[in-house]
């Protein structure tokens, strides 16, 4: 099973080119963090992969501030639609 963002990316796009945008981009970390989570469960002592989840999930975490600073109705229906606790 391979990582696909093109799902993640069409569901929260906000017209059709749309691929930089801060919900999107929060939409592929979270679909590749998941991902990585259920490898991690699998193979436990791959630490150089977890220091890259690491990264990935500080990288999510600065978008969500910024989303939150800049659009806070965008932050929240994000964080509804991808089930994040924030």
């Amino acid at each position: 099973m391979a990582f696909d963002k093109t799902a993640a990316m069409s569901s929260h796009q906000k017209h059709g080119t749309d691929t930089g945008s801060s919900q999107v981009q929060v939409a592929v970390l979270t679909d590749r963090i998941n991902y990585l989570t259920e490898h991690f469960r699998q193979h436990k002592k791959d630490h150089h992969g977890r220091r890259g989840l690491l990264k990935m999930v500080g990288k999510r975490r600065r978008h969500l501030d910024y989303l939150k600073r800049t659009d806070v109705d965008a932050y929240r229906k994000i964080i509804a639609d991808l089930g994040l606790r924030y």
